[in-house]
């Protein structure tokens, strides 16, 4: 199978956020708070911003994970989406704690996205 790997890190991207949707369904429940309202307390509010921030970043991570492993290699886009989900999995559990808890993540999912342009610019660039 040609990209495999990266198919792996696809589906850990999208496991993560399957339990990043299931935190904000069980925090609705908790705080009794029905769709589509986004108001709440705190700990509401970083659960969904988590959920939220996540599918913000997906917009980049997706396209430059895939370009990536086109241009530099299976194994070497995999890395990044394998750090990218950790990375993500990291800020959630910070956020969750305290939202300025959340730097940490933030940084090791930024990396990782930049990672993988940079492949793939160097990719577009020598190939």
């Amino acid at each position: 199978m040609a990209l495999q790997w990266t198919a792996w890190a696809t589906l850990a991207a999208l496991m993560v956020y399957a339990w990043m949707l299931m935190k904000v369904g069980q925090a609705r429940g908790k705080f009794k708070i029905n769709a589509p309202a986004t108001d709440g307390p705190v700990e509401f509010q970083s659960v969904l911003r988590v959920q939220a921030n996540t599918v913000e970043q997906m917009v980049v991570f997706f396209p430059a994970l895939w370009m990536c492993a086109y241009f530099e290699g299976d194994k070497v886009a995999a890395i990044g989406g394998f750090v990218w989900s950790i990375g993500r999995i990291v800020y959630a559990l910070g956020y969750y704690k305290e939202p300025a808890k959340r730097s940490l993540g933030f940084t090791i999912t930024s990396l990782a996205s930049l990672a993988l342009m940079i492949g793939t610019a160097v990719g577009l660039i020598t190939k």
